[in-house]
Order: C-alpha cells, then sequence, then structure tokens
C-alpha cells in the first residue's frame, strides 16, 4: 500500500536563523481506475481507502448506486521491472446487467488532486442525472449544531496534523455526530471517498445527513452530494456561483464560510430551525 506521508529533509528559516530539518508532507501519487479491465480515469491522490475513492468517482459519475452493483475492486500489478505492486491501478467489476455509460468510456478522463472533473466538455455534461432528489428531504438544521461541526472535523484530522497539507471532508448525522471521515491532497477525492465508504457499506442514499468540507464548496462538490442524496453541504469557505446555482436547483441547502457560530446560507434556508427571519442591512 502507498505512503499516506512522505519524509524530506528541508531549510528551515526563520528570525532565530537557519536550520537543516525532516518535514512530513502529504503523499500524492497517481491513481489509475479502470472498468472491467478498460481506462476510465488517473487522478492524483493520497494512497489510502483507494477502493471508497474508486466507488465514490462511479457514483459521482452515475454510474451505481448501491453496493450489490459492484461485483469487485482489485488492485492491479504495477508497471514496475519486478512485476511487483505499486498499488496505483485499480480495476472495478461491475455486477452483471449494470451498464457503463459510454462517453465514460471514451472520454478516459484525467483528473489533477484539485480540479474535480475538468476533462469534461461541457456543463450539460457534469449535470448528471441523479437518481435521488434531495428536494423533499425532510432534515432540519439546527445552527448550534452546525457551528460545532468544523472543530469535530479538525479535530479528527489525524494526517493534516502531521503535514498541513490535505483537505477532509466528513459526513455528519442531524446532532452532529460524524459517521465518515476521509482525507486527501484533493478535496475532491476526499469527497469521493466518503460516498464510496458510504455506497460500500450499503447507506445510500445518504438522506438526512450533512457533508462538511474543510475547503471550498465547487459546482462539482454540490454535484456530488446531490448524487448520493445528501441534502446538505458545507463549507468553511467560500461556494461558486455555480455551486449555488446548482444548489438552488436540486434544492440542496448550501453553506458557506462556516466558521464558529457564524455561516452563509446560500440556499435551502427552510431548512434551518428555527425558520430565519432576516434583517436586511
Amino acid at each position: 500500500m502507498g505512503r499516506v506521508t512522505a519524509r524530506r529533509r528541508v531549510l528551515r528559516i526563520s528570525p532565530s536563523g537557519r536550520t537543516s530539518r525532516a518535514d512530513t508532507l502529504a503523499a500524492e501519487e497517481p491513481l489509475e481506475v479502470r472498468v472491467a479491465g478498460r481506462p476510465l480515469s488517473v487522478t492524483m491522490r493520497t494512497p489510502g481507502h483507494d477502493f471508497d475513492l474508486a466507488a465514490g468517482f462511479l457514483v459521482s459519475e452515475g454510474v451505481v448506486s448501491a453496493a450489490d452493483e459492484v461485483s469487485a475492486i482489485t488492485y492491479c500489478a504495477g508497471a514496475t521491472n519486478d512485476g511487483s505492486n505499486t498499488y496505483n491501478v485499480l480495476d472495478v467489476r461491475l455486477s452483471p446487467g449494470v451498464d457503463l455509460p459510454e462517453f465514460s468510456l471514451d472520454r478516459n478522463v484525467y483528473m489533477s488532486s484539485s480540479c474535480g472533473v475538468c476533462g469534461k466538455a461541457s456543463l450539460d455534461a457534469v449535470r448528471t442525472e441523479a437518481r435521488w432528489s434531495v428536494r423533499e428531504d425532510p432534515l432540519t438544521l439546527d445552527p448550534a449544531v452546525l457551528s460545532e461541526l468544523p472543530g469535530t472535523l479538525r479535530a479528527a484530522q489525524r494526517v493534516f496534523d502531521r503535514t498541513g497539507g490535505l483537505h477532509a471532508a466528513g459526513l455528519f448525522t442531524v446532532d452532529g455526530e460524524l459517521r465518515c471521515l476521509r482525507e486527501d491532497v484533493g478535496r475532491h477525492n476526499a469527497v469521493d471517498k466518503v460516498i464510496g465508504w458510504a455506497l460500500r457499506s450499503g447507506m445510500l442514499p445518504l438522506r438526512s445527513s450533512i457533508l462538511l468540507v474543510s475547503g471550498r464548496a465547487s459546482f462539482e462538490l454540490v454535484q456530488k452530494a446531490v448524487m448520493a442524496g445528501i441534502p446538505a453541504l458545507a463549507a468553511v469557505s467560500a461556494p461558486s456561483s455555480l455551486a449555488a446555482d446548482l444548489a438552488e436547483e436540486t434544492g440542496l441547502t448550501l453553506i458557506g464560510f462556516l466558521r464558529g457560530d457564524t455561516m452563509n446560507v446560500y440556499t435551502g434556508t427552510h431548512r434551518l430551525t428555527p425558520h430565519p427571519a432576516a434583517s436586511a442591512c
């Protein structure tokens, strides 16, 4: 299995002088995902929870939505001289009767750890049809509970404590219980790992759940939440305009700048309890 972290010597410069010291870095390695032996995508990721990453990516692409639609996920032998496994190539076998969309096999996506679905040609292609609607989800959100989520997420980020260089995604209950945490150099990968964990645990759709991300909320992260049936997405930073548009369109509650007891609720304000009475300013 690949390493989650790597050590490297650095020159440390500070007001007290210059010193040579060892530093811990977050690992970043390529992962090729194949379906039935045919290449589907390559992503730069932090090794670990690779099966969850592959499964979550297939959920986000609309390929699968239940654990029994995936028959097996296995590592393939890597391209090394001695034939040993690099753990950087995965093959996903779908169950009989589960078809892979033709466009997915043909486009052979490359994704960096930060760009998400940049390989898609147009917004129409990105707007994948979700199998579940989040609009009618009866989730109610207590702002006091929401305000505690970033602290809970941060306290559980073990690899971030060692490297300072990882994004995190956490799945929470309405009461603020952390059900799953995943870290990765790519925020999209971290979300796919959470969704893949839920798929493999037979938990989709993720009704009445809250997804919290450590960075900003992009269009792709909103799409991933909707594809997994998650009705609320919160971020410690800003959403993009397209993220807010898609959240409004699909009925997802989108929260940004969740820091302490302050937050911006961009869409789905009806889910907050008590119902907010905003004052103009």
